[in-house]
């Protein structure tokens, strides 16, 4: 098995260069911050940006934890991986990394240097510094379920196919861990019942809200909403509508992975105005 690593400090850009680094090597599998990824897909472990604390994160980049650490082994045998390129801060660490996953002694080490220019670098640092953002070498869909409650945004990589036409090259994600420097923030149950509310209240047919809970998991929030709904309105269709709006919505305002909705439609009422109209 051939071991490559990719050196760089923090924040200076080895996400997003990552992909880039192991397709001109001709490796398919990153090993980053406790991933184990293959090309666009995570196979195992767990993202050190999800850790609340720094080092918490470092720990869990460096595999300290023994069941981390054989998921992570064990996907590695079962798809009889031929290279992997590792990322880390220093050689140190690479190394670490390496012997803590019982992998062979690394063969090329590659710097950050190699691959981006002064003015790049000192770009990304600045980025990092400024936004607290981190870049994770997956599509978004990937890890989302993983990031419940982090700031997580797409980033797609263009590539030019002809004179005005361009082709997705690639996709990564950008999160802003709880351990950034902008401190940790909590989104509390009572405002994702007011953006439902205000969802909720636009939709023709409901009357009101009688119940409303938030579950926070670490895949996810589970909501359940019981309603009031004006008699004569397509339950089943309205429901559906609603379920989709209020996902959107939420996700959309806080970031948050919406696991699951469920919907009790607990009596309906009759709108007077309605009938006094017919």
């Amino acid at each position: 098995m051939r071991i490559v690593s990719f050196v760089g400090a923090s924040g200076t850009g080895k996400s997003h260069r990552a992909s880039w680094v192991a397709r001109e090597r001709g490796i398919e599998y990153i090993i980053d911050d406790g991933l184990l990824i293959k090309v666009n897909q995570v196979l195992a472990g767990t993202s050190a940006k999800r850790e609340k604390t720094r080092i918490g994160s470092i720990k869990r980049a460096l595999f300290s934890d023994d069941a981390h650490a054989r998921e992570v082994m064990d996907a590695i045998r079962s798809n009889n991986s031929e290279a992997i390129l590792i990322l880390g801060t220093s050689d140190g660490m690479v190394d670490r990394i390496a012997k803590r996953l019982e992998l062979p002694e690394i063969s090329e080490r590659v710097y950050i240097e190699d691959v981006a220019d002064e003015f790049e670098i000192k770009q990304a640092v600045t980025t990092r510094r400024e936004q607290g953002k981190h870049v994770i070498p997956v599509p978004t869909f990937e890890i989302k379920k993983d990031f419940s409650g982090y700031f997580l945004d797409p980033l797609r990589i263009f590539r030019r196919k002809g004179k005005v036409n361009f082709q997705l090259e690639e996709e990564k994600s950008v999160v802003r861990p709880t351990f950034s420097y902008l401190g940790n923030y909590t989104i509390s149950d009572y405002t994702i019942y007011q953006i439902v509310e205000h969802v909720v209240t636009d939709i023709e047919g409901v009357s009101k809200i009688s119940r409303f809970r938030a579950e926070n998991r670490p895949d996810g929030t589970i909501m359940e909403i019981d309603l009031v709904l004006i008699y004569g309105s397509p339950i089943r269709t309205l429901v559906q509508d609603l379920q989709n709006k209020v996902a959107d919505e939420v996700e959309r305002l806080t970031a948050l992975n919406i696991r699951q909705i469920n919907v009790t439609v607990k009596s309906l009422v009759v709108d007077k105005q309605s009938l006094q109209q017919k």
